[in-house]
Protein backbone atom coordinates (compact mmCIF):
# COMPACT_ATOMS: atom_id res chain seq x y z
CA UNK A 1 0.00 0.00 0.00
CA UNK A 2 1.69 2.88 -1.31
CA UNK A 3 2.59 6.15 1.32
CA UNK A 4 0.33 8.58 -0.47
CA UNK A 5 -2.58 6.37 -0.10
CA UNK A 6 -5.83 8.11 0.97
CA UNK A 7 -6.66 5.88 3.54
CA UNK A 8 -2.82 5.89 4.83
CA UNK A 9 -2.84 9.76 4.60
CA UNK A 10 -6.20 10.00 6.97
CA UNK A 11 -4.72 7.11 9.13
CA UNK A 12 -1.62 8.94 9.96
CA UNK A 13 -3.56 12.22 10.53
CA UNK A 14 -6.23 10.65 12.44
CA UNK A 15 -6.38 8.50 15.84
CA UNK A 16 -9.81 7.32 15.63
CA UNK A 17 -9.56 5.64 19.25
CA UNK A 18 -11.32 8.83 20.63
CA UNK A 19 -14.99 7.15 18.93
CA UNK A 20 -14.57 4.02 21.61
CA UNK A 21 -14.47 6.55 24.86
CA UNK A 22 -17.19 8.60 23.24
CA UNK A 23 -19.47 5.36 23.25
CA UNK A 24 -18.24 3.72 26.30
CA UNK A 25 -21.21 4.71 28.10
CA UNK A 26 -23.59 3.23 25.75
CA UNK A 27 -22.33 -0.71 25.34
CA UNK A 28 -22.77 -3.15 28.80
CA UNK A 29 -19.11 -4.38 29.33
CA UNK A 30 -21.33 -7.49 31.83
CA UNK A 31 -24.46 -8.23 29.68
CA UNK A 32 -24.94 -9.77 26.15
CA UNK A 33 -22.55 -10.54 23.35
CA UNK A 34 -19.10 -8.34 22.93
CA UNK A 35 -19.46 -5.16 20.99
CA UNK A 36 -18.15 -5.01 17.63
CA UNK A 37 -15.49 -2.17 17.56
CA UNK A 38 -16.38 0.86 17.73
CA UNK A 39 -13.66 2.70 15.82
CA UNK A 40 -14.01 -0.35 13.34
CA UNK A 41 -17.56 0.37 12.82
CA UNK A 42 -16.63 4.23 12.08
CA UNK A 43 -13.80 3.19 10.13
CA UNK A 44 -16.12 0.98 7.97
CA UNK A 45 -18.74 4.24 7.67
CA UNK A 46 -15.80 6.51 6.45
CA UNK A 47 -14.94 3.89 3.73
CA UNK A 48 -18.85 3.86 2.55
CA UNK A 49 -18.21 7.39 2.47
CA UNK A 50 -15.16 8.08 0.45
CA UNK A 51 -15.89 5.32 -2.16
CA UNK A 52 -19.49 6.09 -2.11
CA UNK A 53 -20.35 2.14 -1.50
CA UNK A 54 -23.66 0.55 0.64
CA UNK A 55 -23.38 -0.85 3.70
CA UNK A 56 -23.55 -4.64 2.05
CA UNK A 57 -21.07 -3.04 -0.17
CA UNK A 58 -18.21 -1.84 2.51
CA UNK A 59 -18.46 -4.95 3.83
CA UNK A 60 -18.03 -7.44 0.98
CA UNK A 61 -14.70 -5.16 -0.16
CA UNK A 62 -13.38 -5.18 3.16
CA UNK A 63 -13.15 -8.69 3.14
CA UNK A 64 -11.36 -8.52 -0.33
CA UNK A 65 -9.42 -5.16 -0.41
CA UNK A 66 -5.84 -5.41 1.10
CA UNK A 67 -6.24 -1.69 1.93
CA UNK A 68 -9.56 -1.51 3.77
CA UNK A 69 -8.40 -4.17 6.00
CA UNK A 70 -5.05 -2.47 6.76
CA UNK A 71 -7.53 0.70 7.34
CA UNK A 72 -9.52 -1.42 9.66
CA UNK A 73 -6.72 -3.38 11.77
CA UNK A 74 -7.58 -6.72 10.63
CA UNK A 75 -6.50 -9.61 9.16
CA UNK A 76 -7.87 -11.56 5.99
CA UNK A 77 -9.19 -14.33 8.32
CA UNK A 78 -11.07 -12.59 10.23
CA UNK A 79 -15.34 -11.75 10.44
CA UNK A 80 -16.66 -8.74 9.57
CA UNK A 81 -19.95 -7.41 10.89
CA UNK A 82 -23.06 -8.08 9.14
CA UNK A 83 -24.37 -4.87 7.36
CA UNK A 84 -27.12 -4.24 9.52
CA UNK A 85 -25.00 -3.72 12.86
CA UNK A 86 -23.65 -0.59 10.57
CA UNK A 87 -27.13 0.48 10.18
CA UNK A 88 -27.88 0.27 13.98
CA UNK A 89 -24.57 1.61 14.83
CA UNK A 90 -25.13 4.71 12.85
CA UNK A 91 -28.74 5.03 13.92
CA UNK A 92 -28.65 3.95 17.94
CA UNK A 93 -24.90 4.40 18.76
CA UNK A 94 -24.07 7.68 17.05
CA UNK A 95 -27.10 9.48 18.61
CA UNK A 96 -24.89 9.57 22.05
CA UNK A 97 -22.48 10.89 20.58
CA UNK A 98 -22.37 14.82 19.77
CA UNK A 99 -21.14 15.85 16.38
CA UNK A 100 -19.46 19.00 18.67
CA UNK A 101 -17.45 15.95 19.82
CA UNK A 102 -16.43 14.26 17.10
CA UNK A 103 -15.66 17.76 15.12
CA UNK A 104 -13.68 19.29 18.02
CA UNK A 105 -11.72 16.36 18.62
CA UNK A 106 -10.39 15.52 15.07
CA UNK A 107 -9.50 19.64 14.44
CA UNK A 108 -7.99 19.51 17.87
CA UNK A 109 -5.51 16.37 16.38
CA UNK A 110 -5.09 18.18 13.51
CA UNK A 111 -4.03 21.52 14.94
CA UNK A 112 -1.62 19.24 17.38
CA UNK A 113 -0.27 17.43 14.42
CA UNK A 114 0.63 20.99 12.28
CA UNK A 115 -2.16 19.75 9.50
CA UNK A 116 -4.07 22.81 10.21
CA UNK A 117 -1.84 26.21 10.88
CA UNK A 118 -4.50 29.20 9.91
CA UNK A 119 -4.83 31.44 12.41
CA UNK A 120 -7.68 33.46 10.77
CA UNK A 121 -11.64 32.21 10.67
CA UNK A 122 -14.41 32.84 8.75
CA UNK A 123 -18.32 32.72 10.01
CA UNK A 124 -21.05 32.27 7.54
CA UNK A 125 -24.51 30.58 7.13
CA UNK A 126 -26.54 28.63 4.63
CA UNK A 127 -30.67 27.97 3.97
CA UNK A 128 -31.95 24.52 3.15
CA UNK A 129 -35.47 23.83 2.13
CA UNK A 130 -37.74 21.79 4.06
CA UNK A 131 -38.71 18.87 1.98
CA UNK A 132 -42.49 19.74 2.19
CA UNK A 133 -44.39 22.70 1.44
CA UNK A 134 -45.62 25.30 3.73
CA UNK A 135 -49.22 25.51 4.64
CA UNK A 136 -51.11 28.23 5.43
CA UNK A 137 -52.45 28.22 9.55
CA UNK A 138 -55.98 26.73 8.03
CA UNK A 139 -54.64 24.40 6.22
CA UNK A 140 -52.66 23.04 9.11
CA UNK A 141 -55.54 22.74 11.30
CA UNK A 142 -57.60 20.77 8.72
CA UNK A 143 -54.93 17.94 8.31
CA UNK A 144 -54.51 18.55 12.46
CA UNK A 145 -58.45 17.53 12.00
CA UNK A 146 -58.27 14.72 10.02
CA UNK A 147 -55.25 13.16 11.47
CA UNK A 148 -56.57 13.32 14.71
CA UNK A 149 -60.32 11.42 12.97
CA UNK A 150 -58.10 8.86 11.46
CA UNK A 151 -55.57 7.73 14.37
CA UNK A 152 -58.81 7.76 16.57
CA UNK A 153 -60.76 5.29 14.34
CA UNK A 154 -58.14 3.37 13.84
CA UNK A 155 -57.20 2.66 17.68
CA UNK A 156 -60.75 2.47 18.49
CA UNK A 157 -62.58 1.19 15.47
CA UNK A 158 -65.58 3.64 14.78
CA UNK A 159 -65.65 7.47 15.39
CA UNK A 160 -68.50 8.50 17.18
CA UNK A 161 -71.59 10.41 15.98
CA UNK A 162 -71.14 12.98 18.24
CA UNK A 163 -67.99 14.30 16.47
CA UNK A 164 -68.33 16.57 13.62
CA UNK A 165 -65.91 15.29 10.59
CA UNK A 166 -67.64 18.36 8.09
CA UNK A 167 -64.64 20.60 8.26
CA UNK A 168 -65.25 24.23 7.53
CA UNK A 169 -64.83 24.99 3.88
CA UNK A 170 -62.48 28.11 4.77
CA UNK A 171 -61.17 28.85 1.51
CA UNK A 172 -64.76 30.45 0.41
CA UNK A 173 -64.05 32.60 3.55
CA UNK A 174 -62.96 35.89 2.12
CA UNK A 175 -61.39 37.54 5.33
CA UNK A 176 -58.20 35.55 5.76
CA UNK A 177 -58.57 36.29 9.87
CA UNK A 178 -62.16 35.21 9.57
CA UNK A 179 -60.97 31.64 8.38
CA UNK A 180 -58.37 31.53 10.95
CA UNK A 181 -60.65 31.70 13.97
CA UNK A 182 -63.55 29.88 12.43
CA UNK A 183 -61.00 26.74 12.12
CA UNK A 184 -59.59 27.15 15.22
CA UNK A 185 -62.40 27.48 16.62
CA UNK A 186 -64.24 24.15 14.97
CA UNK A 187 -60.82 22.09 15.54
CA UNK A 188 -60.61 23.37 19.61
CA UNK A 189 -64.44 22.00 19.92
CA UNK A 190 -63.32 18.54 18.21
CA UNK A 191 -60.18 18.32 20.29
CA UNK A 192 -61.89 18.58 23.32
CA UNK A 193 -64.73 15.63 22.19
CA UNK A 194 -62.61 13.61 21.24
CA UNK A 195 -60.09 13.97 24.18
CA UNK A 196 -63.44 13.08 26.32
CA UNK A 197 -63.60 9.61 24.73
CA UNK A 198 -59.52 8.03 25.48
CA UNK A 199 -57.72 6.55 27.45
CA UNK A 200 -54.25 5.75 27.70
CA UNK A 201 -54.52 1.92 27.39
CA UNK A 202 -56.75 2.05 24.41
CA UNK A 203 -55.66 5.07 23.12
CA UNK A 204 -52.33 6.21 23.27
CA UNK A 205 -51.21 7.72 19.31
CA UNK A 206 -54.32 9.15 19.81
CA UNK A 207 -53.50 11.23 22.81
CA UNK A 208 -50.22 12.30 21.20
CA UNK A 209 -52.23 13.72 18.24
CA UNK A 210 -53.98 15.33 20.24
CA UNK A 211 -51.27 16.76 22.23
CA UNK A 212 -49.72 17.82 19.15
CA UNK A 213 -52.15 19.39 18.11
CA UNK A 214 -52.90 21.31 21.24
CA UNK A 215 -49.83 22.55 21.43
CA UNK A 216 -49.45 23.77 17.97
CA UNK A 217 -53.06 25.93 18.69
CA UNK A 218 -51.08 27.06 22.00
CA UNK A 219 -48.44 28.99 19.97
CA UNK A 220 -49.42 32.47 19.53
CA UNK A 221 -47.07 32.11 16.68
CA UNK A 222 -49.42 30.29 15.02
CA UNK A 223 -51.80 32.22 14.49
CA UNK A 224 -49.70 34.68 12.66
CA UNK A 225 -48.17 32.39 10.63
CA UNK A 226 -44.63 32.52 11.98
CA UNK A 227 -45.05 29.25 13.73
CA UNK A 228 -45.44 25.54 12.55
CA UNK A 229 -46.62 25.78 8.90
CA UNK A 230 -46.40 21.60 8.07
CA UNK A 231 -47.66 18.65 10.26
CA UNK A 232 -45.19 16.79 8.64
CA UNK A 233 -42.31 19.05 9.31
CA UNK A 234 -42.73 20.80 12.18
CA UNK A 235 -39.09 22.04 13.03
CA UNK A 236 -39.21 23.94 9.55
CA UNK A 237 -40.10 28.23 9.67
CA UNK A 238 -39.90 30.68 7.38
CA UNK A 239 -36.59 32.58 6.85
CA UNK A 240 -35.45 35.34 4.55
CA UNK A 241 -32.23 35.61 1.90
CA UNK A 242 -32.69 38.67 1.72
CA UNK A 243 -35.41 41.45 2.01
CA UNK A 244 -37.05 40.04 -0.83
CA UNK A 245 -36.64 36.66 -1.24
CA UNK A 246 -37.46 34.03 1.66
CA UNK A 247 -37.32 29.81 1.96
CA UNK A 248 -39.34 27.36 3.89
CA UNK A 249 -36.26 25.32 5.87
CA UNK A 250 -33.60 25.51 8.09
CA UNK A 251 -30.45 27.61 8.66
CA UNK A 252 -27.17 25.99 9.11
CA UNK A 253 -24.12 28.63 10.47
CA UNK A 254 -20.48 27.13 10.68
CA UNK A 255 -17.04 28.53 11.81
CA UNK A 256 -14.33 27.35 9.35
CA UNK A 257 -10.96 28.24 8.64
CA UNK A 258 -9.52 30.83 6.03
CA UNK A 259 -6.87 28.59 4.36
CA UNK A 260 -8.13 24.77 4.69
CA UNK A 261 -11.59 25.70 4.76
CA UNK A 262 -12.43 23.00 7.50
CA UNK A 263 -15.54 23.81 9.64
CA UNK A 264 -14.64 23.80 13.41
CA UNK A 265 -17.95 24.14 14.59
CA UNK A 266 -21.86 24.22 13.44
CA UNK A 267 -24.97 24.65 14.95
CA UNK A 268 -28.25 24.06 12.49
CA UNK A 269 -31.59 26.44 13.22
CA UNK A 270 -35.50 26.99 12.14
CA UNK A 271 -35.45 28.89 8.80
CA UNK A 272 -36.01 32.16 11.13
CA UNK A 273 -32.95 32.08 12.72
CA UNK A 274 -30.95 35.26 12.80
CA UNK A 275 -27.29 35.24 11.75
CA UNK A 276 -24.75 35.53 14.41
CA UNK A 277 -27.16 34.04 17.27
CA UNK A 278 -24.79 31.74 18.31
CA UNK A 279 -21.54 33.33 17.22
CA UNK A 280 -20.34 33.24 20.88
CA UNK A 281 -21.41 29.44 20.99
CA UNK A 282 -19.78 28.40 17.73
CA UNK A 283 -16.53 30.72 19.33
CA UNK A 284 -16.07 28.83 21.90
CA UNK A 285 -16.46 25.51 20.38
CA UNK A 286 -13.21 25.95 18.10
CA UNK A 287 -11.53 27.56 20.67
CA UNK A 288 -11.86 24.17 22.44
CA UNK A 289 -10.28 22.86 19.55
CA UNK A 290 -6.37 24.89 20.38
CA UNK A 291 -6.78 26.56 17.13
CA UNK A 292 -5.04 30.09 17.70
CA UNK A 293 -7.41 32.64 16.28
CA UNK A 294 -6.00 35.75 15.63
CA UNK A 295 -8.65 37.29 12.89
CA UNK A 296 -12.06 36.44 12.37
CA UNK A 297 -13.74 37.26 8.86
CA UNK A 298 -17.45 37.82 8.08
CA UNK A 299 -20.07 39.37 5.98
CA UNK A 300 -22.27 42.38 7.33
CA UNK A 301 -24.73 40.42 8.99
CA UNK A 302 -22.01 39.86 11.21
CA UNK A 303 -21.25 43.60 12.39
CA UNK A 304 -23.31 43.96 15.61
CA UNK A 305 -21.67 45.19 18.86
CA UNK A 306 -22.38 42.14 20.76
CA UNK A 307 -20.46 40.21 18.06
CA UNK A 308 -17.96 42.82 17.33
CA UNK A 309 -16.95 42.37 21.25
CA UNK A 310 -16.53 38.84 21.31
Amino acid sequence: IPENHTLKLIDKAVDFSFVTNLLEKSYNKYYGRPAKDPEMMIKLLILGYLYNLSDEKVIEESSLNLAYMWFLGINPDEDLPDPSLLSKFRVHRLKDVTLDEIIIEIVRQCVEKGIIKDTGISVDATHTEANTFKATPERVMKRLAKKIFKTYEKESGELPENINQNIPEYKQIQDHKEAKKTMKEYLEMEIDKVESLVNEGENPETIKVLQNAKEILSDPKFIEQKGVRSIVDQEARVGHKSKTSHFFGYKTEFLMTTGDRLITAVTVDSGEYVDGTNFNKLMELTKKTGLKIEEVFGDKAYFRKPILDI
